[in-house]
């Protein structure tokens, strides 16, 4: 977490999106516009996790290597340096990658 500078809080993960792949077979390259959404990527910090009413933390069930799918317009994007990294709860998080 020290490296990205970012401390994710209660039940709330950061991710490192998979890039598209912007160039077809025969060299064709989509212009951004027509491009689809990034829906997977790689966990880099998790959070703690949300608090119960009864005042007991609930672990999220995700951990930091982990590459997971999550909802197509999910989270928050930020920049840190040049990396372009979102910041997801744990329920936009749909399964992780076997």
């Amino acid at each position: 977490m020290a490296g990205i500078g970012l401390r994710p809080l209660e039940d709330r993960v950061i991710v490192k999106v998979n890039e598209e792949q912007e160039t077809l077979e025969g060299g064709i390259v989509l212009p951004e516009s027509a491009q689809k959404k990034p829906q997977d990527g790689t966990v880099v910090a998790v959070g703690p996790g949300k608090l119960d009413d009864a005042g007991e933390r609930i672990a999220v069930d995700v951990k930091v290597g982990d590459t997971v799918i999550f909802t197509k317009y999910g989270g928050t994007t930020v920049k840190v340096g040049d990396e372009e990294l979102l910041i997801l709860r744990a329920d936009d998080i749909l399964a992780v990658r076997a």
